[in-house]
């Protein structure tokens, strides 16, 4: 089968978003799958920095086409591609693809490849990656977005792909608003299990950070961003005053790096951002991954936290009511006294800590692995394209 997926970023060696270690994961596992997969994407590698190498290369199995953006200020300031060039990129691919995969909604992209894509009669996929409400920021932008442009673009759509239930529901109601119809399933994102274990004895993260071989660690990997909690985290382990104890704040600033450094003690850690290596490094120096966040689609951090071994201390919002179920951590209002009160109760029982971490890791292999997501997507695939051909 030829896949195209179309997305805004994809640069995996480079980006810290979720979403493009998601589509990644999703385009890899499906070419080692023996499907023939192009990614098209813009030159966007964050914020405000541009990919500079050739446009077009082949990364692990996948051909991945990028087209210039006209303004990185836009790109930074509202999150928003304007892509040089695309429509006639997207006209030849979507003649060579079987199926065509979204991901985001409202994304100048979606604007240039659905009317392609309808106009060729292809079968359109989206996946939101947990982006529709206005809870996940550009609240303004997204009212505007969806008054002028999103009722056409979802009608386009054949098949919408959430990552929870919950997620679903959203789409759901907004598909209504609309007046579209699509098929509708849920498909979880995933992790390579493989290339997340815990690295025992590798001592590197703690000997660069100043970390004694003792000190039990709290991680908080994600975008410093005011919806994933990282203040409420600090100010909950400050509470909790635990001895032999640091809390390792790791990810780009996204607004709350001003917020957060008058708060910060010796105890405390800022990295900033951390590529894929220091990433792993990070989560091998770790005893509890901690993400407090509001808005969440279903986190990428915190299956791989939880792929290395690590139990996970995450919100309501983190959408992962397993966690719960296999006893892979605890899950607490986003509020400092039950998050203070979790963080007592868990680094102070090492045995519970540790039977809880390799719950975790049974719960990835089990339910969040790419070769299990990678048969959903086939499933969903398979249909849209039997349907275009009936």
């Amino acid at each position: 089968m030829n896949v195209l997926h179309a997305t805004p970023y994809y640069a995996p060696a480079y980006a810290f978003g979720g979403v493009v270690r998601a589509v990644e994961g999703m385009a890899t596992t499906l070419a080692t799958r023996g499907h023939n997969v192009s990614v098209l994407t813009t030159d966007a590698l964050s914020q405000t920095e541009r990919y500079t190498g050739a446009l077009e290369t082949v990364e692990n199995g996948v051909r991945v086409l990028r087209s210039r953006n006209l303004s990185v200020w836009l790109r930074g300031r509202a999150n928003l591609s304007t892509p040089f060039g695309m429509r006639q990129i997207a006209r030849d691919l979507i003649t060579w693809a079987d199926v065509i995969h979204c991901h985001e909604f409202r994304t100048a992209e979606n604007l240039l490849v659905t009317p392609l894509a309808a106009k060729q009669h292809k079968p359109l996929v989206l996946s939101p990656h947990g982006t529709l409400t206005t809870s996940t920021g550009r609240g303004i932008l997204k009212v505007w977005w969806d008054r002028l442009l999103s009722p056409a673009v979802a009608r386009r759509f054949h098949s919408v792909i959430g990552l929870t239930t919950a997620e679903l529901n959203d789409v759901k109601s907004l598909w209504a608003q609309f007046g579209a119809h699509a098929e509708f399933a849920v498909v979880p994102n995933g992790v390579d299990p493989d290339a997340f274990h815990q690295t025992t004895g590798d001592n590197t993260f703690r000997a660069q950070w100043g970390i004694g071989e003792r000190e039990k660690v709290v991680l908080f990997l994600g975008r410093l961003h005011i919806r994933k909690g990282v203040d409420v985290l600090i100010k909950a382990f400050k509470a909790a005053n635990l001895p032999d104890s640091r809390l390792v704040i790791a990810g780009p600033d996204e607004g709350m790096l001003p917020v957060i450094t008058p708060m910060l003690d010796e105890r405390i850690i800022v990295t900033g951002y951390l590529d894929s290596e220091a990433r792993r490094a990070a989560l091998a120096a770790a005893d509890l991954f901690a993400l407090p966040a509001t808005g969440e689609g279903l986190s990428m951090a915190v299956l791989e936290a939880m792929a290395t071994g690590l139990p996970v201390l995450i919100s309501p919002g983190c959408n992962l009511p397993e966690v719960a179920t296999y006893t892979a951590g605890s899950i607490v209002e986003p509020q400092v006294e039950p998050l203070k009160q979790a963080l007592q109760s868990m680094l102070g029982d090492e045995k519970r800590l540790s039977e809880m971490g390799t719950q975790a890791r049974q719960l990835v292999l089990e339910r969040f692995t790419w070769a299990r997501v990678a048969e959903q997507l086939e499933d969903v695939y398979r249909v849209l394209c039997y349907d275009s051909l009936g």
